[in-house]
């Protein structure tokens, strides 16, 4: 939920409310609905484009819900209230009936509608732009065929743009959607006039060329540009609608993570109930292998407790009786007794939830430099063609046909079909040849963040390291140091715990006879007769094996004692290890300009000596999910542009917080849901080439943004003077077109650092 905003008196009894709201097309439209609610008395609110969303705190005595509600469907938008992330989660039929639920109906409806337009639109026309500009294929009454495929597309395909673009001129706005509909619109009506009252309607009309405007009669049609300009800005906008709503995603998959039911003990019996039935101070039982229902303090038992989901590492946590769980997180070895200290939304779970969504609340989206240029362009275009038509009117003896031609040159060259294509087909061609080499980037405002960012903050586990528990050194004495790897295999190979299970995997091992288990001490068996015990050591440890032993534990490794027959005879160091490509991948990011900064919940030990490894100079440890965005949010307030790279639950938030999130491929969907690229193949140094790739597709779509403009905005005072036929206003639309599509295509051979 949105907090009181500063400016509102703390003693005021203001009501926090998140509504959900439909129909915006663009970041103007977000803004109008914030400046609407705000004017109300006694509202603070916030609107997110990206999230659909407002975020709205009022005085109840002032306002109610329902005026907030009318108020956005009064500025031409569809509102709802909705229930709190962590509400949502405690009823037995959310999501379904939930709010965020409803934006993801709207949405995939819309993406659906978009979808369908876009088809029957681009099959129409393609015919359309065949007879039309090659003059052998033009039959007999081609043009009335043309008029026929074309009217559908106007009218139903363009609906989307036609019906923004009125919303936005009730409230004095101009969009990409105004300068759509007003030049498919001219584009339609001029090419309506030629067919029924000049000559472009005889049945043998041909679309010849010349250079200047026909001085008394219409006989050019230009239905094709409204074929092209209407179904590739009906594809960016499906794009567009596809890439939206990544935090309720991330929010839905996190909130799935948690335990659907819990052995509760009640009157005596165990009795299976939903989680969210379980009461404060309610034990249930968790068996090895279960998520653990929810938070609590362990009464009975003791397991070795993996909170990956929680710290991002790996390495398991001994839990005994007075131990504090955490739901979600999972028990791997023995029976838990857990007493319920916290339920609902209260839990760590459901404020991991929250602090996701807040992040990507408070993510201001990118403002469409196409919406800002046609804040500005809109109105110039018709001003410029008003007066082109008044002017020859007043200032010539030609008459109304050239005066209305030279209008229409005017709003036809200005038409952005080029525009339409200057997003959509950079960003076709860049996140496809990205699919291709494993980057996964999901919308033009990502390319914007990889341009700003100065600072890269990476987790340890999972990213930088491999995030798998292995043998990495080994210390005997008495024995070899072959043979105290076999002995210790042997034994933890019929325990569960995963360092148990890493040293399993290091060496082949034989049958282990009379197997023990010792809570929190370790395991002792008989093997090739000798009896073998693995775990902490039982005394102080002589010189040969106590350096090793300290050695390890402040490099952030687990190291276990081997002792046989009685003897310490030997350590094994268990960690998890750097990715063979870290260190290239660091360098790589230091090139492009960033400045790396580790940050993991792991102990400063283990965090210094990877950081040491890979060449990191900044570290952060010990941090909680909460405190990694906290951190995250610290560097934003020095004025740094951060990205974030991470794999777990635990990253979800920060990832959402930065400026730019990047989520390991092998990571978890909570991660990936709630980052802006994701990197497939897991390497590190595919980070490097995501930005690389994202740079270049930006700097590929400004370009295309440019010339777009630049070949139509040349040839405007050609066409207001009367020089231009209308028909060359098409071509020189067309070409620009094939100049920005060309472009494009370029990035088809961006060269990756990682294979």
């Amino acid at each position: 939920m949105a907090q009181t905003p500063a400016k509102i008196p703390a003693a005021l009894n203001f009501i926090d409310v998140d509504l959900g709201v439909t129909g915006m097309t663009c970041t103007s439209c977000s803004a109008r609905v914030e400046r609407k609610l705000n004017k109300l008395d006694g509202v603070e609110a916030t609107v997110n484009y990206a999230t659909e969303s407002a975020q709205v705190s009022y005085d109840p005595s002032k306002v109610s819900p329902e005026q907030l509600i009318k108020t956005v469907e009064d500025t031409g938008y569809g509102a709802f209230t909705m229930a709190s992330a962590a509400a949502e989660s405690e009823e037995d039929n959310a999501p379904a009936d939930s709010g965020q639920s409803r934006i993801d109906a709207a949405r995939d409806h819309e993406a659906a509608d978009l979808k369908h337009r876009v088809i029957v639109s681009a099959l129409l026309s393609v015919p359309v732009v065949l007879v039309s500009m090659i003059p052998a294929l033009q039959f007999n009454n081609w043009q009335w065929a043309v008029l026929t495929l074309v009217t559908p597309i106007f009218f139903w395909g363009g609906s989307p743009f036609h019906k923004a673009t009125w919303a936005n001129l009730k409230h004095g706005s101009f969009t990409m959607d105004t300068l759509v509909s007003l030049g498919t619109s001219a584009a339609y009506l001029w090419s309506l006039w030629a067919l029924f009252i000049g000559n472009a309607g005889h049945p043998g009309m041909k679309m010849e060329m010349h250079l200047l405007p026909s001085a008394s009669t219409m006989d050019e049609i230009y239905l094709e540009t409204v074929a092209v300009v209407i179904t590739f800005l009906l594809l960016g906008r499906w794009f567009e609608t596809k890439a939206k709503g990544q935090s309720s995603e991330a929010l839905r998959k996190l909130l799935d993570m948690g335990a659907k039911d819990a052995v509760v003990l009640r009157d005596g019996a165990e009795v299976r109930v939903p989680v969210n039935q379980l009461k404060l101070g309610d034990v249930f039982i968790t068996r090895p292998g279960e998520k653990i229902a929810t938070d609590g303090e362990v009464v009975e038992g003791s397991s070795a407790v993996d909170e990956s989901m929680l710290t991002g590492e790996s390495i398991p946590v001994e839990v005994t009786k007075g131990s504090k769980v955490t739901g979600a997180t999972l028990n791997t070895s023995g029976r838990l007794m857990v007493k319920v200290t916290r339920i609902g939304a209260d839990t760590t779970l459901s404020q991991m939830a929250k602090l996701v969504t807040d992040a990507q609340s408070k993510k201001a989206p990118v403002q469409r430099l196409v919406d800002q240029i046609s804040q500005v362009f809109v109105p110039v275009v018709i001003v410029i063609a008003i007066a082109t038509l008044i002017a020859h009117l007043v200032f010539t003896d030609a008459g109304l046909a050239p005066a209305f031609t030279a209008a229409v040159a005017v709003l036809i060259i200005a038409c952005p079909c080029a525009l339409g294509l200057a997003t959509p087909t950079a960003l076709l061609v860049g996140t496809g040849r990205g699919a291709q080499l494993g980057l996964l980037i999901k919308g033009p405002e990502i390319l914007e963040s990889t341009k700003k960012v100065d600072t890269i903050v990476l987790d340890k586990t999972g990213t930088v390291t491999t995030g798998t528990m292995s043998v990495t050194d080994v210390t005997a004495i008495n024995y070899s140091e072959t043979e105290i790897l076999e002995f210790a295999a042997a034994v933890e190979s019929a325990s569960e715990h995963p360092i148990a299970q890493a040293i399993a995997k290091a060496a082949e091992h034989e049958q282990v006879t009379d197997f023990q288990n010792t809570a929190g001490q370790g395991v002792t068996g008989v093997v090739r007769g000798h009896e073998v015990r693995v775990g902490r050591p039982s005394s102080t440890l002589i010189d040969a094996l106590l350096h090793p032993f300290q050695h390890a534990q402040k490099i952030g490794g687990t190291p276990v004692v081997v002792t046989i027959d009685g003897v310490d005879s030997g350590i094994i160091t268990v960690r998890d290890t750097v990715k063979d490509t870290s260190a290239e991948a660091i360098r790589g990011l230091k090139e492009l300009g960033l400045t790396p900064i580790l940050l993991t919940g792991d102990n400063e030990g283990a965090a210094k000596s990877v950081a040491a490894e890979v060449g990191i100079d900044q570290v952060i440890a010990n941090v909680l999910p909460h405190e990694k965005v906290q951190n995250v949010e610290a560097l934003q307030a020095q004025g740094k542009n951060v990205a974030m790279v991470g794999d777990g639950v635990n990253d979800a938030a920060a990832l959402a917080q930065a400026d730019l999130g990047l989520a390991m491929g092998a990571g978890t969907d909570v991660a990936i849901e709630a980052s802006d690229i994701t990197l497939m193949n897991n390497d590190l140094r595919s980070a490097v080439d995501a930005i690389r790739l994202s740079r270049k597709t930006l700097g590929t779509i400004k370009g295309n943004l440019f010339w777009a403009f630049a070949y139509n905005v040349a040839l405007i005072p050609v066409a207001a003077i009367g020089l231009l036929n209308p028909m060359l206003a098409g071509i020189a639309m067309a070409f620009s077109s094939v100049f920005v599509v060309s472009n494009s295509l370029r990035l088809r051979g961006f060269k990756a650092r990682s294979n």
